[in-house]
């Protein structure tokens, strides 16, 4: 022990080592000013952190074995510098190496990583518009603060320079959130718009404020006090300021299309907002009341093009929410998208609620694919155009790699969405991709738990591992969640496939006696029917879904996976071919 104890007191082991844990620490200091200035990712730090101690290590080693002699051939200085070097080197090259292996093992080639983005990889010209305070003293008016709010966002969205994430993921963040650079990188942008709104006996006092959250720099702010029937020219003027500050580049349509006025009248404007108000909450009920105030604004100025436009989205998913059959709520959604054209040709959310209804309704999946395209040229931060366009044209005709990459699109404009995180996940079942559907559903789960339509999927992700207790479990946690009839039939098909034809039968027989109370679509009877065994009686209630339209099931009946065992039925293959013909089928039509 003194023997040791001796040569490390002649080595200065312990000389080096105070010296390199001191420079360390200051490299560090350095760095993670460096790494908060150009927003670099966490992991960066930790892989710097492992780096340095590595490098005390070598530092050790090195100083052990030149002693006294290596002390006259290298400069104690050179030799920490060295060292330095090698950790700092050896970091860099790990988190490259990390990251090519990560792209590589977890990435297939041209598409997007579905998990949230580094600051480092954030677009500059991207920008979140997050709810603003309702400063009214009458708290009814909350629905106008979040009315200018979106206004803002969609004209900002009608840029194609600029990303834009959708209200639908910004609306959980309130004003002012302590927090501002983890939210910014949740949402995958690098600014952020805060503001408030004050309305009181026909004034309208506006505050905004345009903010880097990587940097936390203040880039703009102003204050606007108008008289309510001016609030169009405040939200225009503020969108164009935001663009500009921005650097975007914008096209003589756009800069026309952000300054557009759609109504004349402020109580249809306001009318309006309720409406939009009530379709995002996305219940039954909900889009009736929205229905009923896209009604009201339109009496108001009947020449209101965006409130034809939202008459027509809310009627075009009516019956996906159990509130209407497709024969009541799609010709529905025609006549006011088309009243909106009429009206406003460049009509974006017009085009959208068209495009679904030529695919779910008439299957004219040629028809809805130049809608989608027209729409998203028009607003190219739609993520309600990308996400059903991804569904009803790319998923429709088995073209997997288009869906999914359209689905990720979505994702990328509203990355909090439920459904959309649910719907790539469909999609990555579809594809035969099904570890990759499995942590998609996950992580949607993640987001809510009490999202029904993330059990149902991930049940049937689970189901085509082979994990018919574990699917079956997810199904049924789905039919508690939710009245929604299509959950209990699928629960009706596992539970057939486990062998409990009992309790299959009973949910067939409880669905029969449902479909005569209200209307419950035909699929899931065809799902239960599966369960029972009895494939006349799925393929029946498939073909009386085709004759109710219900596109909304039935549209990818060519890539669905709970219909594989009735491929190849005559029957079966002649429903398939009035939906989706073989002519334009893209996809293979092989057992997955």
């Amino acid at each position: 022990m003194n023997e040791l104890l001796q040569r490390l007191k002649q080595r200065k082991l312990v000389q080096w080592a105070v010296a390199y844990i001191a420079a360390a620490f200051a490299l560090l200091q350095g760095i993670d000013i460096i790494a908060q200035r150009f927003g670099w990712p966490e992991q960066t730090m930790r892989l710097v952190i492992i780096a340095l101690s590595i490098g005390l290590f070598v530092t050790l080693v090195l100083a052990w074995y030149h002693g006294e002699r290596g002390a006259q051939r290298v400069n104690g200085t050179e030799l920490l510098i060295l060292a330095l070097l090698l950790a700092v080197g050896g970091a860099f090259l790990w988190q490259f190496a990390s990251g090519t292996r990560g792209s590589a093992a977890e990435k297939p080639p041209n598409e997007q990583t579905t998990s949230l983005p580094s600051a480092g990889t954030i677009p500059e010209k991207s920008i979140a518009v997050l709810p603003f305070d309702n400063l009214s003293r009458d708290p009814d008016n909350a629905y106008f603060a979040e009315g200018v709010q979106d206004e803002i966002l969609t004209r900002l969205a009608k840029v194609a320079d600029l990303k834009v994430i959708s209200r639908t993921s910004t609306q959980k963040y309130k004003s002012l959130p302590d927090n501002l650079r983890e939210i910014a990188k949740q949402l995958g942008v690098m600014h952020v718009v805060e503001g408030s709104v004050q309305k009181a006996s026909g004034q309208v006092r506006v505050n905004v404020q345009l903010i880097n959250a990587m940097t936390d720099a203040h880039l703009w702010a102003d204050t606007y006090d108008r008289r309510l029937t001016d609030i169009f020219a405040v939200e225009s003027e503020i969108a164009r300021t935001i663009a500009d500050m921005l650097q975007a580049k914008l096209t003589g349509s756009e800069k026309k299309a952000m300054s557009k006025k759609p109504t004349v009248n402020p109580e249809a404007y306001e009318l309006y907002l309720q409406g939009r108000f009530f379709w995002n909450k996305r219940t039954g009920a909900d889009l009736r009341k929205a229905i009923d105030s896209f009604n009201q604004a339109i009496a108001k100025d009947p020449n209101y093009a965006l409130a034809y436009a939202g008459l027509a989205q809310a009627w075009s998913i009516l019956s996906a929410y159990n509130a209407a059959s497709p024969a009541d709520s799609y010709p529905q959604a025609e006549l006011f998208s088309r009243k909106a054209l009429a009206l406003d040709d460049t009509c974006a959310e017009a085009l959208v609620a068209l495009a679904s209804f030529k695919a779910r309704y008439h299957f004219d999946v040629a028809g809805a694919l130049k809608d989608y395209e027209r729409a998203i040229q028009l607003n190219p931060n739609d993520a309600t155009a990308h996400h059903w366009f991804a569904g009803d044209c790319f998923a429709a005709t088995g073209q997997h790699a288009g869906e999914i990459a359209e689905m990720k699109r979505a994702l990328e404009l509203d990355p909090l969405s439920l459904i959309i995180n649910s719907n790539l996940g469909v999609a990555y079942v579809r594809a035969g991709r099904i570890e990759e559907a499995v942590a998609q559903l996950q992580k949607t789960i993640e987001l809510d738990d009490s999202f029904y339509p993330a059990h149902r999927e991930y049940g049937l992700a689970l189901e085509l591992q082979g994990k018919i207790p574990e699917a079956i479990a997810q199904y049924e946690k789905a039919t508690a969640l939710t009245d929604d009839p299509i959950p209990l039939g699928t629960l009706a098909r596992i539970y057939g496939i486990a062998g409990r034809r009992d309790e299959a039968r009973k949910i067939y027989e409880r669905l029969r006696q449902l479909r005569a109370q209200r209307y419950t679509a035909a699929y899931a009877l065809a799902l239960a029917a599966l369960g029972v065994g009895d494939k006349s009686e799925a393929l029946h209630w498939l073909e009386e879904g085709y004759r109710e339209h219900d596109g909304d099931s039935l549209g990818v009946i060519r890539v669905d996976p709970p219909l594989i065992p009735l491929r190849g039925d005559p029957r079966f293959e002649a429903l398939a071919e009035k939906i989706m013909p073989a002519r334009e089928f893209k996809g293979a039509t092989t057992s997955q």
